[in-house]
């Protein structure tokens, strides 16, 4: 689950949209309404269920009176195979230091 939330903006309207590899998202997006603060301002927040898939790229787009072009927050893609690389590594290193560690212990037994 992504969220993403827009807080201390005024004037109420506001649009948030989640994208996909550059292409809007409606699927599985909740959002809550414009909520006030009390003190004139409005938060917004969004979820995402959101299943990776590699190389996708995600984000959340904000628009906004105060701003005269978009605001793109990028998520970052998702890069399961550098992950992966890195638990491989993480178990390679293991093992190399447990047989070191054998390799040692038979050597200095006397």
């Amino acid at each position: 689950m992504l969220i993403c939330s827009a807080y201390d903006f005024y004037p109420k309207p506001i649009k948030l949209t989640w994208m996909r590899d550059d292409k809007e998202m409606t699927a599985d997006v909740t959002s809550t309404e414009e909520l006030a603060d009390g003190d004139w301002y409005y938060q917004i927040h969004s979820h995402l269920e959101y299943f990776p898939k590699p190389g996708e790229k995600i984000s959340c787009v904000l628009e906004h009176a105060s701003s005269n072009k978009a605001m793109i927050y990028d998520l970052g893609e998702n890069r399961a195979d550098i992950i992966i690389t890195g638990a491989a590594g993480v178990v390679l290193g293991v093992i190399m230091a447990a047989g070191g560690l054998i390799y040692y212990k038979r050597r200095h037994k006397g």
